[in-house]
């Protein structure tokens, strides 16, 4: 039985501090498809419990502990015409003692919008949360999409309990939100269209989305004891296990890993990562020392049953596009700048690259938008795309600069796909 209870947060006034720090926030020089969309964004918290499940930190070899697993979600949805736009998030730092007020577009409770949007969830790292990527949940959602942003239990900022239990719950908690919110009732889930579903994952919220798609992991695995909780459980995600099976769902159209971890340690064997067979984008920084660059390049070769792309950030480390731009208090707290922040891309710029290559791909494989294709059919390399337009706007045969990019701007980034 799941549960899902509606936590009550009112509107708050934007106060001089939660200016300082915006999530939402478009650069001129954006690609085409970052722009927010037409709708009107209203946001909710919720509550879900996976009931009965093993609780991996407090278990042990001689006695398996289990307990009900509660995970808070932020929606983001189109609101209803009429709602004004505008709100603040409370959200704790990389510390998870620092309290910090975010500011974006979304209305707090707003009113749902008529019809029925693509459900899309958002996975976030170890430690993170799920206010980490709102740059990206309200993009979305004001293109048209349901978005919804898990807290990972033991994974947060504020409760980062045993890596063990990230790599058995990550994706097991994604299968359960999918399910969870494809069940909601109520104006919310009138507007859920669960039936092509989106996930966009982050380091460790990538590993459990590349799983969650077909990728078990090896069976007979020689990893450091951290990463083996008790009873032997994580075999249940291996190749070929009933429990793999069992996650898989046949709702789920497309996923976003975003600097995966896990074959940087070996989880996963081309035998693995070769049974995805679902529309696959990865993203991640050229020097990412945390995933390993040449780990994801392994990943974005071995994932071989499907077409997949890869969107690399030259010279960009772990943080490439995901996380929001980093909060004013943390560039005074000692250690927690780089966190969020890369030492060469600006944030604003990589968030900005990421919600246009996210929206074409989502648009393409969730709402079937063909033309959607076009941004996603590039020259390789950026830096070699010919710009010659005429000044009616006409494009010359010569002209291979990267769709959507204003002339000058697609600099420093590589697309790559491959086919089954």
């Amino acid at each position: 039985m799941k549960h899902a209870t509606i936590f009550a947060a009112g509107l708050m006034a934007l106060p001089a501090v939660a200016q300082d720090n915006p999530i939402d926030r478009i650069r001129p020089d954006a690609p085409e498809l970052a722009a927010y969309g037409d709708h009107t964004i209203g946001v909710r918290t919720l509550t879900l419990t996976r009931p009965d499940v093993v609780d991996v930190v407090n278990s042990t070899e001689g006695e398996m502990v289990r307990y009900d697993r509660d995970i808070t979600v932020e929606v983001f949805y189109p609101a209803a015409d009429g709602t004004e736009p505008g709100g603040t998030y409370t959200a704790f730092l990389r510390d998870g003692e620092t309290e910090v007020q975010l500011s974006g577009r979304a209305a707090r409770d707003a009113d749902v919008a008529d019809g029925t949007f693509p459900l899309v969830l958002i996975s976030h790292g170890y430690p993170g949360n799920r206010f980490l990527m709102t740059h990206l949940g309200e993009n979305i959602a004001s293109k048209g999409y349901v978005a919804v942003s898990i807290d990972h239990p033991d994974s947060t900022y504020s409760d980062m309990g045993a890596f063990a239990s990230t790599l058995y719950n990550r994706p097991q908690d994604q299968s359960f939100v999918l399910d969870a919110m494809a069940s909601q009732e109520g104006d919310l889930g009138g507007i859920i269209d669960a039936s092509r579903t989106g996930l966009i994952g982050y380091s460790m919220g990538g590993y459990g989305a590349l799983i969650f798609s077909g990728a078990g992991i090896e069976a007979d695995g020689d990893w450091p004891d951290r990463y083996n909780p008790p009873g032997a459980i994580l075999q249940e995600l291996a190749v070929g296990a009933d429990r793999l099976a069992e996650i898989q769902d046949d709702r789920l159209a497309a996923v976003i890993a975003i600097g995966p971890w896990g074959r940087n340690r070996d989880f996963w064997s081309e035998e693995g990562l070769g049974q995805i067979d679902l529309p696959l984008m990865l993203v991640a920084g050229s020097v990412d020392d945390v995933s390993e660059y040449p780990a994801i390049r392994q990943i974005f070769v071995e994932t071989s049953g499907t077409t997949r792309h890869l969107l690399s950030f030259g010279d960009a480390n772990h943080n490439a596009a995901a996380p929001m731009p980093a909060p004013q208090e943390a560039w005074e707290v000692e250690g927690i700048y780089g966190h969020y922040a890369d030492a060469v891309w600006d944030t604003t710029r990589m968030n900005n690259i990421l919600q246009h290559f996210t929206t074409a791909f989502l648009d393409l494989h969730l709402k079937g938008q063909e033309d959607r294709g076009a941004y996603l059919d590039l020259v390789e390399v950026s830096d070699d795309g010919v710009y010659d337009v005429a000044e009616d706007g006409t494009e010359s045969d010569e002209h291979t600069y990267w769709e959507g990019f204003p002339n000058r701007t697609a600099k420093g980034l590589r697309f790559e796909t491959l086919t089954p």
